[in-house]
């Protein structure tokens, strides 16, 4: 199961059920902006913008010759880090991603059910969706101030497959915030519980680190490897790899990072 499978469907959960109601009132596409994290912080924390991915999802309402096509772009920021860890020796281990999904309104309502999903029920989409994640278990709760707005961010412990290895890693999501363009905005980060000492607090900074002036042209950057050499997105010394900006690349290069390899 590939990253964006199920970061999207976190946009879109029941939006079947409201495919209706949106193609009734004439609301048939939407459109959220993309979001990242301070250069500062990036460079502070030792995560690259990897990738900015457009996600979108498509469903068809109506009957016979009368049906339409409802359509919901949401985005994806990604942001890695390589990390050496037990069996695990400079792997994009670490990852950070920043989703936005559109608010979607109908008589003042928004229907986009994002909006109220609590940490718990984000993380439980993720665990229903990745056969190599389980045993996910609530660990705390905490408050985090994303773009001004202070929200819940929650950490569970859960168990993983990385490159053939069991791992035990931490997530960290965060509830529903606004953004600036009335979007949506949920971030996720995750990495191996051995590096939590270090990794937490990257985690936290770099969800309050998200900004709105998103570089559009800083996805596929290079980070420094924990070893001083300079690594290209795709965590390669100086190998070409995907091409970093979520079009006309392989699906495979989804498959790298925490996220991208518990399939």
């Amino acid at each position: 199961m590939k990253r964006r499978t199920v970061l999207g469907g976190l946009s879109i959960a029941g939006l079947t059920s409201l495919a209706g109601c949106l193609g009734l009132v004439g609301m048939d596409e939407h459109e959220s902006s993309p979001v990242g994290v301070e250069a500062s912080v990036r460079d502070e924390t030792g995560y690259a913008q990897t990738d900015i991915d457009d996600i979108v999802v498509e469903e068809e309402v109506g009957a016979s010759i009368a049906t339409e096509t409802i359509s919901v772009t949401n985005y994806m920021t990604e942001h890695e880090k390589s990390v050496s860890v037990g069996p695990l020796d400079g792997q994009r281990a670490a990852v950070f991603i920043v989703l936005t999904t559109p608010q979607i309104s109908i008589a003042g309502r928004n229907v986009n059910p994002i909006e109220d999903m609590s940490a718990q029920e984000i993380i439980e989409l993720v665990e229903d969706n990745y056969d190599d994640i389980g045993d996910i278990s609530h660990d705390e709760d905490g408050e985090v101030t994303i773009l001004g707005g202070e929200t819940t961010r929650s950490r569970f412990d859960a168990d993983a497959t990385f490159d053939g290895h069991d791992l035990a890693v931490d997530l960290h999501v965060s509830e529903a915030v606004e953004t600036e363009d009335d979007d949506l905005l949920v971030t996720i980060g995750v990495y191996p519980q051995d590096l939590r000492m270090q990794e937490e607090s990257n985690v936290l900074e770099l969800m309050e680190g998200v900004t709105a002036d998103i570089d559009t042209n800083d996805d596929g950057g290079d980070e420094t490897d924990d070893d001083g050499t300079e690594d290209d997105a795709n965590g390669d010394d100086g190998d070409d790899g995907g091409n970093g900006d979520g079009e006309g690349g392989d699906e495979s290069e989804d498959d790298d990072g925490v996220l991208g390899t518990l399939e």
